[in-house]
């Protein structure tokens, strides 16, 4: 599968760990505001095809979590998982011909209260 940022200066070439109806969202800090829908993907299946000299990287508190943007246009395309840091977590709204709202009502995951807090 194809995932794209806005603007089109990022292309992921993907293969999800996951059927796309598994696809979650988060509500720690950081994800709350965000609000992008994610998919798993084994590090392995993701490759930068186009514009990795363009990916922005986040990080913030135990620096674990590797949240990459498009500098251009600002979208969120993709993190390195910090409660599973063999996968990424793969914005649902950037992967080609893919509607999140199709996948509704989307899973949340418990950020508020991770286990690498504990």
């Amino acid at each position: 599968m194809k995932a794209t940022c806005h603007c089109g200066a990022i292309e992921l070439q993907i293969t999800p760990g996951q059927p796309l109806d598994r696809a979650s969202r988060c509500d720690c800090s950081f994800c709350r505001r965000r609000q992008a829908a994610a998919v798993m993907v084994p590090l392995e299946d993701l490759e930068v095809v186009k514009g990795a000299d363009t990916l922005t990287l986040y990080q913030w508190g135990t620096k674990t979590a590797r949240h990459y943007f498009c500098s251009v246009c600002g979208i969120y395309t993709h993190h390195q998982r910090r409660s599973d840091p063999t996968q990424y977590g793969v914005n649902l709204g950037c992967i080609d011909g893919v509607n999140p709202r199709d996948h509704e009502p989307l899973r949340w995951t418990d950020g508020v209260n991770h286990v690498s807090d504990r």
